[in-house]
């Protein structure tokens, strides 16, 4: 019953920035954390950054300093902005969450979009 949907992908230079969006829709009481993954050509999926509801941040050592993520919690969405962009950034992002939703009693939900593509090329 939850979705999400993520934006923002596309074709940049090196160097050059984008933000992704994700935004969460459906039956949702609350949601815990949130985070994107991503996932290139031929490689297994690894994770990239998270946001917990409590607003505190981590993030893969391979982007920290260049991405941010952050979270509107009034929107149900979540962002990574991604400055100083490399080709080795190369992948489809997805983001993930996990919550509580439906109607009372509330389940548990975790879920993913179905991802926007990043390529990072001159």
């Amino acid at each position: 019953q939850v979705q999400l949907v993520e934006s923002g992908g596309g074709l940049v230079q090196p160097g050059g920035s984008l933000r992704l969006s994700c935004a969460a829709s459906g039956s949702i009481f609350s949601i815990n954390d949130m985070g994107w993954y991503r996932q290139a050509p031929g490689k297994q999926r690894e994770w990239v950054a998270a946001v917990t509801s409590g607003n505190s941040r981590n993030y893969a050592n391979a982007v920290k300093g260049r991405f941010t993520i952050s979270r509107d919690n009034a929107k149900n969405t979540v962002e990574l902005q991604m400055n100083s962009l490399k080709p080795e950034d190369t992948a489809v992002y997805y983001c993930n969450a996990n919550g509580r939703g439906g109607r009372w009693p509330y389940r548990d939900f975790a879920v993913w979009g179905q991802g926007t593509a990043v390529t990072v090329s001159s």
